[in-house]
């Protein structure tokens, strides 16, 4: 027979004291946690009433943590740890044919090879379930805290994560960043700087993704004003079309080029002066590295990489254009 504590602090409960915790409103975590506002209110009375003192309060309509409810916070987060690790350590013991690999990819990276080898990895490990999903940073971030992740895929540096102690990274490859455009006085050019590229609008990523941040800060670091962008889309197929159909400006990614542009195509390419890039790398938890079908399908892929001969082809597509 169930206790009263054990009810209140079931997963259910401390769910909903995180969500609440998060967003600081009833009314949004309701909507996101898909009850009603009377029903999110009640489960935190209970725990409060549980633990003896106020998790929340409010002054005026913003709602604040209490210092019980930064204690309760804490243990809970360390709770989630607890069996994050000894999930981890259940999950290092299992075969490596065997088993759920959960993959989170950013939204905006070319996935076209990286599928083409998820296809090619199935067919030797029919046993092994592969989920893959294209995400936010922040719901990646989350994927990986709460466990729902085994990998992410995502470009690092990441100057926003602040709190890299529980994970490690494993570099797939640098990931340049190319000049993209249909004007035919700069079609000679393998390089190009920065100043040279400001002669008309721009279509880029929103302000937000990890691409037009970096890129904005190499224009910060030389000097120069950032180029004007007169439309921003998620998807860099949709970059390219508007291009196409606009002459305007752009930067994709060097996966995407090589993936996508042909030596007939109507575009130019040249690497940015000086160069930008960063880093496409795996992100996972601590130990996750460990299992025996995650390093597996770490080993597999970068052999996968090195067999197609993938990485010089990606360096030598931004300058054949």
């Amino acid at each position: 027979m169930k206790t009263q504590h054990e009810s209140i602090f079931s997963s259910k409960t401390l769910t909903y004291f995180l969500q609440l915790a998060e967003t600081m409103s009833y009314t949004q975590a309701a909507q996101i946690l898909g009850i009603t506002q009377p029903a999110l209110t009640q489960q935190i009375k209970k725990l409060e009433n549980n633990v003896g003192a106020p998790l929340f309060y409010s002054v005026g309509k913003k709602l604040h943590l209490s210092d019980a409810g930064y204690t309760m916070l804490d243990a809970t987060h360390q709770i989630y740890e607890t069996l994050n690790r000894a999930t981890d350590e259940i999950q290092q013991s299992t075969s490596p044919d065997i088993g759920e690999i959960n993959i989170g990819i950013l939204a905006s990276i070319e996935t076209e090879v990286f599928f083409d080898f998820v296809s090619d990895f199935y067919q030797r490990h029919r046993d092994i379930k592969l989920t893959i999903y294209a995400l936010t940073r922040k719901e990646i971030w989350e994927g990986l805290e709460n466990n729902q992740l085994d990998l992410a895929i995502m470009y690092l540096p990441d100057e926003n994560i602040k709190n890299w102690k529980p994970y490690e990274t494993k570099k797939i490859l640098t990931e340049n960043l190319v000049f993209v455009h249909q004007n035919e006085k700069l079609k000679k050019r393998r390089r190009i700087k920065l100043k040279d590229t400001l002669g008309r609008p721009w279509v880029g990523y929103p302000t937000d993704f990890y691409v037009n941040t970096q890129l904005r800060e190499a224009y910060r670091n030389e000097n120069i004003d950032s180029p004007n962008f007169a439309a921003r889309f998620t998807d860099p197929e949709q970059l390219l079309r508007f291009t196409r159909r606009t002459g305007n400006y752009t930067a994709l990614q060097a996966s995407f080029v090589e993936a996508n542009l042909t030596e007939d195509s109507d575009f130019y390419t040249a690497l940015f002066e000086p160069t930008i890039s960063f880093e496409m790398s795996y992100v996972y938890r601590k130990g996750k590295g460990e299992i025996p079908r995650i390093a597996n399908f770490f080993q597999e892929f970068d052999q996968y990489l090195a067999d197609k001969d993938y990485i010089s082809r990606l360096t030598d597509s931004t300058t054949e254009q």
